[in-house]
């Protein structure tokens, strides 16, 4: 979605932009394009190789960017370090990268065969292995309920439990048998693989992907200059939850009872939302990239 991603960040000459999951440094390079000749571009990526791809494709545009390897949920502290005070502008393009789920070793993926990892930082913190093998059955069964809305969750938990009992699951392929083996056959969905939401969930967990989201909103409304506007794209129904509620709520001015006579809340709005219904990748782009079917954009102007 490059050029919905233009059309409503509007890049202008001089302005400084946040792109907080660099990625391919797709977006990153179209933003830096549209704010010539001196736009000033910031990328995060907490993926150690997605900031060495984008160091190499954004190497052209010299010292009109900066790159840090970090989780965009310390968006305000990076800015601070930096000695940026005000942005004009921050796109979050949320959830796991192609070149990611393509990575067979990462361990995102149900398709391929590997260790079962999925942490988007590969050097620190739990993996999805150490998860499953772990945590106990209600939590399990928690995390994939409501990062996954998947149905099935309880019963899945207690096989990945019962499964453990015998010999850790180490495997992507491994956890994707167990998952096929707690879904009952005809519940499984045409289009859908049963380990769909389940990997989603555990992928979630793993990078507490929703508390990062919403902090990094919360940071990067914060930094908008009057005018600036911030762009989410999303990929599921949780993270577009968060990024709605939190532009409506930004948007909205008294809270106050309507039987009180005059605001005593005194809130006023922060933001203006610019897309009343989230939009969606033209069918064009679905065609060539079948994965931006379920992409969701979300924009907001600072008032």
């Amino acid at each position: 979605m490059a050029a919905e991603v233009v059309r409503y960040l509007e890049p202008r000459s001089g302005g400084v932009y946040v792109d907080g999951t660099l990625g391919g440094a797709g977006h990153a390079r179209r933003i830096l394009e549209a704010s010539a000749p001196d736009g000033l571009l910031i990328g995060f990526d907490r993926d150690r190789e997605a900031i060495a791809v984008a160091a190499e494709r954004l190497a052209p545009y010299g010292e009109r960017v900066r790159l840090a390897q970090r989780n965009f949920a310390s968006l305000a502290e990076t800015l601070e370090e930096m000695g940026v005070e005000a942005i004009d502008g921050f796109l979050l393009d949320v959830g796991v990268s192609s070149h990611q789920l393509d990575t067979a070793e990462r361990g995102f993926s149900f398709q391929h065969d590997a260790h079962l990892d999925m942490r988007m930082d590969a050097g620190s913190g739990q993996s999805a292995a150490d998860l499953v093998n772990t945590l106990s059955e209600a939590e399990l069964a928690r995390i994939i309920r409501e990062y996954g809305e998947e149905r099935w969750a309880k019963r899945i938990a207690a096989f990945i439990v019962k499964r453990r009992e015998e010999s850790p699951i180490e495997t992507t392929l491994q956890l994707v048998d167990v998952i096929k083996g707690a879904v009952p056959r005809g519940a499984w969905e045409v289009r859908l693989h049963p380990a769909t939401r389940t990997f989603q969930a555990l992928r979630i967990a793993v990078n507490d992907e929703l508390a990062s989201l919403e902090k990094a909103l919360a940071a990067g409304v914060r930094l908008l200059k009057k005018g600036g506007r911030g762009v989410v794209i999303s990929f599921h129904s949780l993270e577009d939850r968060i990024v709605k509620t939190a532009f409506r709520s930004l948007a909205q001015g008294c809270t106050c009872p309507k039987s009180i006579p005059r605001c005593v809340c005194g809130k006023l709005p922060v933001v203006k939302v610019l897309t009343g219904k989230p939009v969606m990748a033209e069918e064009a782009e679905v065609v060539l990239n079948p994965r931006s079917r379920s992409a969701r954009l979300r924009a907001v102007e600072k008032i």
